[in-house]
Parts: C-alpha cells; structure tokens; sequence
C-alpha cells in the first residue's frame, strides 16, 4: 500500500476526489500504483532529495551559508530570512515565522529544532512541487484559492481524504473563504509530517494504529 507521497504517479487535476483510479482503498491514501524507481519519502512530481548531493556550485548553498550559523544548520527565524532573500515565494507574501517552524519540524529527523543543508534542499524540492500545484490551481494569479480548489490540489499531491476531512482543513487554513499561499504552504507542510508520523507507525499499512497518548503529544505537538 503506498501512502501518499511516496511512490505513484500524481492523480490528474480533473479527478474527483472520491472517484480515484484503482481499488477502493481507506481513507487517507492515495490509489495504489507505486512507482520501483521512487525513492522513499520522494513526493509525486518529484523524487526525494539524495544525501549524496554536492553542494558544490548550488546558488541555494550561497543562500544557506549566508545565514547558517557556525553549526551549519538554519532556526525557524533564519529559514525565513533564507527563504525570503531566495525569492521562492515568488509573487505571494513571503512565509510567516510559524509556516518556518512547522517546516523545521516536517525534517527535523535529529529533533535539533534547526535545519541542515540537507534538509533545506529536500525543503526547496517540496516547495517548489506545491507553488507549482498552487499556480496551476490559482488559474486568476489573485495569490488565494478557494475552499473546492484546495481540494483539488491535495488531490495532486495523492492525498485521499474525506469530505469531512477537507472541510476541516479548510476551516483551519482559510481567510474569509480563501487560501492565500503561505497558509496553502502551512498546510501541505502539515499533511506530510503528519502522514510521516502516521506512516512510520502503521507498520501493516492498514490505514490505522494504537498510539500511546505521550506518543501522540510528542508527534502531533512538534508540528
């Protein structure tokens, strides 16, 4: 069973939520058709960032180095910084300081709190794949989607997820009935590290688990 982002091809924008392609699966995952060549932990659209990358010649090593401290890794405050000074945000207002953290926490493997080179590549990879979700959703360019559009963009990204589930995503993420950028970003964030959280403890792929409650403070509380 493949969890969503991790292997197969991403849905097109086209197919409705509720009518994906391939068996009847449980709530929360993507259909089956999991790609061999996938690296684990690689999004649709993309595969996952390769710790045998140099960084040699990489203009995103001279945005890292420039605010990394003398440990080589990034906090919450100096992603931003990084993230504004590379300009990905583009267009769209650049990340809050909360988004930052919750990006930390998606990669932080060591629970460091901060963010090595690494990491910050394996970040721009995902945020690169989710504006370009964004830019094809927001069709106006007015930087905001609305409530269906966003479900049709975790749709992209190989989520299933039920009615339910969307309308509350949708009541966390949303201005006035709209869902600018950052907060878009926020919530693709959230639903890989939570999905990663899950996934690592659903060891028959099942679509459920027994948490212990420090356990699930622990995992839920940190992004």
């Amino acid at each position: 069973m493949a969890y969503p982002g991790y292997g197969g091809g991403a849905p097109n924008l086209s197919i409705e939520l509720n009518q994906m392609p391939g068996k009847q699966m449980p709530m929360g995952y993507p259909p089956p058709g999991t790609g061999a060549s996938m690296v684990p932990g690689g999004y649709p659209g993309y595969p996952a960032y390769s710790y045998s990358y140099s960084s040699a010649g990489d203009p995103m090593w001279s945005y890292f180095t420039a605010i990394a401290g003398q440990d080589g890794e990034v906090d919450a405050e100096e992603l931003q910084i990084c993230l504004t000074q590379s300009g990905i945000s583009g267009t769209y207002t650049p990340f809050s300081l909360e988004t930052c953290r919750i990006m930390i926490a998606m990669l932080d493997r060591d629970y460091t709190g901060k963010m090595g080179f690494n990491e910050f590549k394996e970040l721009w990879a995902a945020l690169n794949a989710w504006k370009q979700n964004f830019m094809t959703i927001d069709q106006d360019r007015s930087g905001t989607v609305e409530h269906h559009e966003l479900g049709q963009a975790i749709a992209l990204m190989g989520y299933r997820l039920s009615p339910q589930t969307l309308t509350a995503i949708v009541k966390r993420y949303s201005k006035n009935g709209r869902i600018f950028f950052d907060d878009y970003v926020a919530c693709c964030v959230k639903l890989r590290a939570l999905t990663d959280f899950f996934r690592k403890r659903d060891h028959l792929q099942q679509g459920f688990v027994n948490f212990m409650y420090d356990d699930f403070l622990q995992g839920t509380m940190a992004i």
